[in-house]
This record gives C-alpha cells, structure tokens and sequence, in this order.
C-alpha cells in the first residue's frame, strides 16, 4: 500500500474507533443487508444502476469463519520474512497481528487462531476483537510500550503501520516479528494468506483458507457479473477526511481500482492515468465526473456527511453530486481484502446496484 495512502489513512483511526454511525445523523441513507457468500440462484428484476440516486451505506460483515478440518499446528517453526528477516516462532499463545487495513487479524481469525490475538489496531473491527487493548495511538503509529506490556509471542505485521523505528524496537526486544507484505487486492490473496499460516506454524490451514478465499472470490465475481450493465458505471474512489484539506482521489496503484473493477464498475482514475494520490479539487473532480462516487464511511461522517461532501468545490458538479449517488464502505472493509473478499465483493456490489 502507497506510503502516503497509510498516512493519511492513520488520520482516520479515532474517528474510525469512536464512530457509532456512517454518515451524517440528518440522513437517512439506505442501508444495503449484510451478503452470503453463496451464490444467489433466484431470478429477480435488478433496478438500472444508472437510474438510481442517494446515498447507499455497505453493510458490515459478519467476523471470518474459521477454517473447518483438522490442521495440526507444528512449532517450533522458521520462517523468511517478505524483508528477507529469518524468523523463528516457537509460541502462537499471544499474537499481535498489525496491519492498516486491518486484514492480518481477520486472516488470523480465519485460520483459527482467533482467540489467541491479545491487541488490535482500531482497523480491527471485528466484534469478537473490541474488548482487546488497541496498541495504536494517534492513527497507526505503534505504542511500543502497550504492545511490550501485552507479552506478546509472536508479531505478525506489515509496514503499513509504524513508524520503522518501532518495528526495529519490537525486533530488538526479542519478540518474534513476522514483516508480511503490505499490498492488497485480489492476486495478493493466496499469497498473504500462506505467509500468515506459515508464521503460525499451519501451512496446510493456510492452503485450506486459500482455497476457500480463491472460491468464494470466484463465486462472488461470476455473481457481480449477472448484476453488472451493459455499460458499467462509471465510478471515482474519493479519500476524504474532516472539513479540511484533506480529500484526494484514489488512483490506480492505491488498491481502490482493484475494487471497483472487481464490482463491475470502471475507476475513472485510472482510465485517465491516475496512479497515485491526486487531489481532489473542481477540476480534477469536473474532469473526472464520476456518476458514482465511492467513499468510506467514517470519512463521509467526518466530513459532515453527503453535504459536507457536496459543499467541497467541484462534487456538485459531477453526475454523482448532481444525483448524491454515493457508495459508503466501512473503513474496516474498503481495503483490506484478504480471506472475506468474496463478502466484501458482494456487500459493495449490493450497494452500488441496489440489490437488497
């Protein structure tokens, strides 16, 4: 993940912690229900996407399922970090997993180690994680003191959290510290998932929890695709934070372009070259004029909601301002990808085609 991206993503952790609704109280957004990751075999009449008008918030998903068969676990164990660090674990008791979008511990999760997690970052979300410590501070920035306190056995992070004089820290003290790659999007699934067992001393888990990522992602894109029109909507990820300066458009490189055209949507940004940060200002926006607009949740909150959104210069003007057509993500979700893409996929794809 794009450095600058994680920095101005930690800007979004209080508010991500303390937020208890998605968009703005005076709202009454639709609110699309939490998908299966079955595929849907029953014949139903699909509004027109481009018809369609106000603001749509994807619901949360369950926390990750365990993978189900027996895996026996063997440690002590070995293993290269992506940073090239050999790292032996003996002990998964106590684990830590850190990573900005908050995928490492829905990972850990999934292979069945759940319970074993003693902190979380506020990218955490899941529910049977809220009464752990989180060991962040000021956004991701790593609270060394609370995760030393914590006793862990092994860290599992990536370095999208930090800062690097941190992570150096952990490594110093001891604690075994597992560097996984910080990328995300559908190709880094398998491989994130198997660096993760292999740390915890399961690579036949890992295999296990590949392939079912693998298929429900396969399953969920064949699904999307009955849902998707002939001409697909054309979509911007926008990056917004506060009533200040802080509002961007996500380009190619920044992961939101694998979803949106994991949905069926055509990211407007990187038909026009967009691969970074770009800000988002009148005539970056007019230029792009998106008919719909994807955001997170807790940054549309931030911003005061649809219209603290509208009121910064050039959203009007596009189709989707014009139509307050905005698709809402929660945080937790927008990027992580990992072992629920399949949910996510069809949670977000729920949202932008109206399908309840």
């Amino acid at each position: 993940m794009n450095r600058k991206l994680a920095a101005l993503l930690a800007l979004s952790a209080l508010a991500l912690s303390a937020c208890t609704t998605p968009v703005h109280p005076d709202e009454k957004p639709q609110e699309t229900s939490a998908p299966r990751s079955e595929k849907t075999t029953t014949s139903i009449e699909l509004p027109n996407p481009h018809d369609m008008s106000g603001l749509r918030v994807v619901a949360d998903i369950d926390d990750p399922q365990p993978i189900s068969g027996n895996f026996p676990q063997k440690l002590p164990v070995t293993v290269t970090d992506v940073e090239g660090n050999s790292v032996t674990v003996t002990d998964t008791s106590r684990i830590l997993a850190l990573d900005l979008p908050g995928t490492l511990s829905r990972t850990v999760i999934a292979l069945g180690y759940g319970e074993n997690l003693v902190g979380r970052t506020v990218s955490s979300t899941e529910q049977q994680l809220q009464a752990l410590p989180v060991v962040t501070e000021n956004g991701h920035t790593l609270n060394t003191e609370a995760i030393l306190s914590l006793n862990p056995t092994v860290i599992i992070a990536d370095r999208s959290v930090g800062p690097p004089e941190a992570l150096d820290q952990l490594r110093a003290s001891g604690i075994p510290l597992v560097l996984i790659d910080a990328q995300r999007g559908l190709e880094q699934n398998t491989p994130l998932i198997t660096a993760v067992a292999q740390a915890l001393g399961n690579p036949e888990a890992g295999q296990a929890l590949a392939k079912r990522t693998e298929e429900e992602t396969r399953d969920a894109l064949e699904q999307i695709k009955d849902w998707t029109p002939e001409q697909p909507m054309e979509a911007a990820f926008l990056y917004v934070r506060g009533t200040g300066g802080v509002f961007f458009i996500l380009g190619a490189n920044e992961g939101a372009s694998a979803l949106l055209t994991s949905v069926g949507a055509k990211d407007l940004a990187s038909e026009q070259g967009i691969t970074g940060l770009t800000p988002a200002n009148a005539e970056s926006l007019v230029a792009l004029n998106p008919e719909v607009i994807f955001t997170m949740s807790a940054g549309l909150e931030s911003t005061n909601g649809v219209e603290g959104l509208l009121a910064r210069p050039g959203v009007a003007e596009t189709r989707a301002g014009q139509n307050q057509r905005i698709v809402a993500i929660p945080d937790g979700l927008s990027l992580s990808f990992g072992p629920q893409t399949g949910q996510t996929l069809l949670a977000v794809a729920r949202a932008l085609y109206g399908i309840e």
